[in-house]
């Protein structure tokens, strides 16, 4: 037919077909473009730069951050925290809580297999628990599993009995388990010297493919794959390179120049340096109290309830946040967390003015000549003279050195003390003394605040650092630690921190963010509450990097 056409025939003709393909090319893209939708997919390798170097990656002994951090990718719990922060189940199929909540029944799920292929049974969930509990391991989850014991139902349930309701238990079900034909044949003095502390065999999302270390046999460098038969769902990340450093500037340097792409747990400074070049930071608040405790044992100025009511008003907690914090925390005004911000009081322009109002309206006089305030009791006279201690750790003492500066203007005369940060815990904490203390503790969300503010807490090893005293503050912490319904805990919360907000046994200054700078390919990410910096890989296996455009009829079929 072609060649019966003439030459200005074949090139109309030629052309026609030529728009004809290229319209429906077009067409073709412009419908794929309307109706598909972009998926995760599998494939890609995630890099991260942890600083330290993991000695037990192992869930009954892990102690670091670098500990932690390679724990929570090997291996799996009967639960897991989400996100969220909410608890699920993940080699459990099913829990249940007896109507008195003194025992709890797991019923695990089929087909569980730990790394090397060997089958996960609930002998290996008793091993572990019982390993946890024997006082010779030492281990630092021991404390929350006194008072509870284990025992197998059949070979797919378990049953933990409580000898009293204690609401945070379920979260000690979050413990990775081990495999008990890897350890059962080792004692607990041996149980630390294991390999197995290094090259760990779990359960969990990742398992550990390559471990390289440096001329002096110390780990640097971690390869895990994406266990294709974790208990919830593979993986969309292959791999998962952890490169260590031993500080934070090599770990900057190594992110700085894409060795790695991925940091987190570094300072505030260092954090803000970094955004401001660009890259990408997540961050989310961290359940952690950062305040000036009160030993009024140690110094008997504070048993005077206006001062430490002015020293709380002089205060600049904004100011803090913003300077010594770069924004990447929260002013505080209570203990709890979640309750925070129903505490929180105003900034207000004449704070110091209020602070030394609330003093001479209690009996204190401004000595103009040594520029103090003092308090005559008859023919004695007391100075408003203490000291601070705090650790060794540029956010510690930058926020203290602040907190001085607030409080002299209000006449007080403070002593800071600043000590290396094992000294400050062994020699200053735990025989209790110091004046007054600028530390923090890790509370967690919903967490117990039993040991931080119970009476019973005030000698050590209790963490009762204000050495505080109420009698109905110890009866709310007593009920609260065996109320299981949620809405009734938060007003157990708030009359717990009502009490606290009257007594002002410490200055609550401020909870700091957690910081993540992440790969800006990374999807699915989402940290939301976060207690350790472990944490942050709670929903790891739902991260990706890569991506696959399916119709959108099809895509529930792309997904897990």
């Amino acid at each position: 037919m072609l060649k019966s056409f003439s030459k200005k025939e074949q090139l109309l003709f030629l052309s026609l077909v030529v728009f004809f393909l290229v319209s429906t090319i077009f067409l073709f893209n412009f419908i794929n473009d309307k109706i598909s939708v972009e998926v995760p997919s599998y494939g890609g390798e995630f890099s991260e730069g942890i600083i330290g170097t993991p000695r037990f990656i192992n869930p009954v002994l892990a102690i670091s951050d670098a500990d932690h951090d390679l724990t929570r990718l090997v291996y799996a719990g009967l639960m897991k925290k989400t996100e969220s922060g909410d608890l699920v189940p993940e080699l459990a199929k099913s829990y249940e809580i007896s109507s008195d909540g003194m025992s709890y029944t797991f019923i695990l799920k089929d087909n569980l297999f730990f790394h090397d292929g060997k089958p996960l049974t609930v002998d290996d969930v008793l091993f572990t628990v019982n390993l946890v509990k024997d006082p010779l391991l030492k281990s630092p989850r021991r404390v929350s599993w006194e008072g509870a014991s284990a025992q197998k139902i059949d070979n797919q349930s378990i049953k933990f009995t409580l000898k009293q309701k204690y609401f945070p238990f379920l979260e000690n079900t979050t413990l990775g388990i081990l495999p008990k034909h890897i350890w059962k044949d080792l004692t607990p003095e041996q149980f630390g010297f294991s390999d197995f502390n290094t090259n760990a065999i779990g359960a969990g999302p990742y398992k550990i493919k390559t471990v390289t270390k440096n001329s002096s046999g110390i780990p640097n460098y971690y390869e895990l794959d994406a266990f294709k038969n974790y208990a919830l769902s593979a993986p969309f990340i292959d791999t998962i390179a952890v490169h260590l450093y031993p500080n934070e500037g090599e770990l900057i340097t190594a992110f700085d120049n894409g060795i790695v792409k991925n940091i987190s747990s570094i300072d505030a400074k260092n954090t803000a340096v970094l955004k401001e070049s660009g890259y990408r930071v997540l961050k989310t608040p961290l359940p952690r109290i950062f305040a000036v405790f009160f030993n009024q044992s140690q110094n008997q100025i504070f048993t005077d309830k206006a001062v430490r009511k002015a020293l709380s008003a002089a205060t600049d907690k904004d100011l803090i946040v913003k300077q010594v914090l770069f924004g990447y925390g929260t002013a505080i005004d209570s203990p709890i967390p979640d309750m925070a911000i129903l505490y929180k009081k105003e900034n207000t322009a004449n704070r110091y003015e209020a602070a030394r109002q609330i003093l001479i309206s209690a009996g204190w006089v401004f000595n103009e000549k040594e520029a103090v305030m003092e308090k005559k009791n008859k023919k004695i006279v007391t100075q408003l003279k203490f000291s601070l201690a705090t650790g060794d750790v540029p956010e510690l003492k930058d926020t203290a050195k602040l907190i001085k500066e607030d409080w002299e203007k209000i006449g007080a005369k403070v002593d800071l003390k600043i000590f290396d940060v094992g000294d400050l815990n062994q020699n200053i904490i735990r025989p209790r003394k110091y004046d007054a203390l600028f530390f923090g503790e890790i509370v967690g969300f919903n967490g117990d605040p039993f040991a931080f503010w119970h009476s019973s807490q005030r000698n050590d090893p209790g963490l009762n650092i204000a050495l505080y005293t109420n009698t109905k503050a110890d009866k709310i912490l007593e009920s609260l630690r065996g109320t299981l319904d949620k809405e009734d805990r938060a007003v157990k919360y708030l009359d717990f921190g009502r009490e606290i907000e009257k007594d002002v046994p410490a200055v609550f200054v401020y909870s700091p963010d957690f910081t993540y700078l992440i790969d800006e390919n990374l999807s699915g990410i989402a940290l939301g509450n976060i207690t350790i910096p472990s944490d942050r890989f709670a929903g790891i296996n739902n991260w990706y990097l890569k991506t696959d455009n399916v119709w959108r009829p099809l895509a529930r079929f792309s997904t897990r």
